[in-house]
């Protein structure tokens, strides 16, 4: 299966959901939904949304009556309509076999009975996977080979878009441009909050619903009510910091010291992490590909992790360790080599400065 961008997963419906019904997987609190709305939105067509795992048959294909001698299924009002529309089905793996069976004509004749959808009308399946910790059933071969299938993977860049249009809270939008890969997470197996773009979109609102008066110990509260652990509290170190007016790249010149005390123990965490990220992101997997550039962010890396030894030998791990989880990069193994050879001539030297 075909793993597809948000501004691909636009152009796929517009060029195929017209001639084929199409069926988006992804783990939940991505943004299938919402992406479907606003197809919908942009193609001037009504959006009508089912919910797979709360539907019964009866919710298609409608109840009988009697006409003269014969019985004549009657669909509900919200499906049966006279004008084109987009028919979203969410969750759709998660209905119980009699209800797919019903889905059967609907997909493959846009029929359900004798009504037939308007001409132009759009059929558009989503559902989570096995591996998502979500309600799903084993979709049946016949259904399965009735659609086009995709599945959906968000990205920062695209979310930060959206996130700029829909006015998600300043705090959260610097976070996601610092931390890209913070964005979302897999699900975990058990019973615990966790990353997605719903997950932001949710805590956008409980701040914003706060007000300018709240406090740091309340956004932690509201970032572990809606984010994994780690990244409640990496945020809430991120907002502690934009309080202290820290920034990372002046700490990479050298131009803002380290936090050392004890209470920013979770500000110097997130620092950390963000220095990592950066260095994953810009430097080069080959040594050859190193520029001016290049070299100039891996000597002040050297010096903040001095610095780090200085502060704490577990904060200094973290900054060169493997990292895990989603969206997880490695850092170049040229820049480990030359840490590994540079740093007890750079911790003598900044001894002898002492």
């Amino acid at each position: 299966m075909q793993t597809i961008t948000p501004p691909e997963l636009s152009k796929l419906l517009l060029n195929v959901a017209p001639a084929r019904p199409v069926f988006i997987w992804g783990p939940p609190g991505i943004g299938k939904s919402a992406l479907v709305e606003q197809f919908a939105q942009d193609v001037g067509l009504d959006c009508v949304s089912l919910l797979g795992s709360q539907l019964a048959p009866e919710d298609l294909i409608g109840v009988p009556r009697i006409e003269g001698n014969r019985s004549v299924f009657c669909p509900p009002r919200m499906i049966a309509r006279d004008t084109a529309y987009l028919l979203f089905v969410d969750e759709l793996n998660a209905c119980s076999f009699e209800v797919q069976k019903a889905f059967y004509s609907l997909i493959n004749d846009r029929r359900l009975g004798e009504y037939h959808l308007p001409e132009g009308s759009v059929v558009v399946g989503a559902g989570n996977r096995a591996q998502d910790q979500a309600i799903v059933k084993p979709m049946s071969s016949a259904l399965m080979n009735r659609m086009l299938h995709v599945e959906l993977k968000p990205t920062a860049r695209d979310w930060l878009h959206w996130a700029y249009l829909q006015g998600i809270h300043e705090w959260i939008i610097r976070y996601v441009e610092t931390r890209p890969d913070h964005l979302w997470i897999a699900p975990p197996k058990t019973e615990e909050t966790f990353t997605t773009p719903r997950a932001w979109h949710i805590l956008s609102d409980a701040l914003q619903a706060y007000g300018a008066t709240v406090t740091p110990q309340e956004v932690e509260m509201l970032a572990a009510g809606c984010l994994s652990q780690n990244h409640a509290r990496s945020f809430g170190a991120f907002v502690k910091q934009l309080h202290g007016n820290l920034r990372v790249e002046l700490i990479l010149e050298g131009k803002q010291p380290l936090p050392r005390a004890p209470e920013d123990r979770d500000v110097l965490y997130f620092v950390v992490q963000s220095i990592r990220a950066q260095l994953a992101k810009t430097l080069p997997p080959e040594r050859d590909d190193v520029k001016a550039q290049h070299r100039l962010m891996t000597q002040q890396a050297k010096r903040v992790l001095v610095d780090l030894c200085d502060i704490s030998l577990e904060m200094a791990m973290l900054m060169v360790g493997e990292e895990t989880g989603e969206g997880a990069r490695d850092l170049p193994s040229w820049f480990l080599v030359e840490v590994v050879r540079d740093l007890p001539r750079l911790a003598q030297r900044v001894a002898v400065k002492a």
